[in-house]
């Protein structure tokens, strides 16, 4: 533990035979409690990979559920095993687990209950990583939209890295969002809905060879969602329409 605080590493896995070792060794295990692997059905050999694994908690879904799907069973779980810090790394070695230590930081002094990882505090550094253009693009416009409408203070809305309070998870219904891509979005609304405290920290941008990304197709697929996400969201907060993804306090306790 830190400072007395349980930290539960979540990796959602699809098809990461050749990263997901990887990934679970840079773990800082000197702070880091434990690590649950989800692996969401995957086609490749990440089963038998993970089970090699050792000091891991495996949880291995009969049917693909997504991105989402997976986040939702590792923190149900990480919430059910009493962690108070909960962070979640891609099996794609996509973002340094070593970087742990300071994403949790703001949330074990208690100054956040919410740390993301930005890639574009640079924006050369997120070019130079293998950011492709489409994407960085996309990243910069989706994310000062959103700032427009959620007013987080954040240069990212879209990194896959981050730190939550366990008190915080407790606090959101984050079981209603999609089992998608979407769910970080949801995330978010959820987020600015409760009012909870939010910071980020820098982290370089790294797009390794066998990083999973989504497609072109899916990442406007994924733009178009996220803009329904606002716009439900928009809705909600102006009692047009109620969303019970957001119906969140502003202390936080689900209504």
């Amino acid at each position: 533990m830190l400072q007395n605080k349980k930290i539960v590493v979540v990796i959602p896995t699809y098809n990461a035979e050749k990263t997901l070792a990887m990934t679970v060794a840079a773990v800082p295990r000197d702070i880091v409690d434990e690590v649950i692997v989800i692996n969401d059905a995957s086609t490749d050999t990440t089963l038998a990979v993970a089970e090699s694994l050792s000091g891991i908690v495996l949880i291995t879904h009969p049917k693909n559920t997504g991105y989402g799907g997976s986040q939702k069973t590792g923190y149900a779980e990480a919430l059910a095993r009493g962690a108070d810090v909960i962070v979640m790394v891609h099996g794609d070695f996509q973002y340094d687990p070593a970087l742990v230590p300071d994403i949790i930081a703001p949330i074990v002094n208690g100054t956040a209950d919410v740390c993301f990882g930005s890639r574009m505090h640079s924006k050369k550094s997120a070019r130079a990583g293998g950011m492709s253009w489409w994407r960085f693009v996309a990243n910069i416009a989706l994310s000062r939209f959103e700032e427009l409408v959620f007013r987080l203070k954040l240069s990212e809305y879209h990194t896959g890295y981050r730190a939550y309070a366990g008190s915080m998870l407790r606090s959101i219904p984050f079981h209603l969002n999609s089992s998608n891509y979407v769910f970080d979005s949801e995330m978010i609304a959820q987020i600015a809905s409760g009012g909870f405290r939010m910071t980020e920290i820098p982290i370089p941008t790294r797009y390794e060879k066998d990083s999973l990304s989504p497609s072109f197709f899916k990442s406007a697929e994924y733009g178009l969602m996220t803009l329904m996400v606002v716009a439900n969201y928009l809705l909600h907060r102006a009692h047009v329409r109620t969303d019970a993804r957001f119906l969140i306090s502003s202390s936080g306790r689900v209504l």
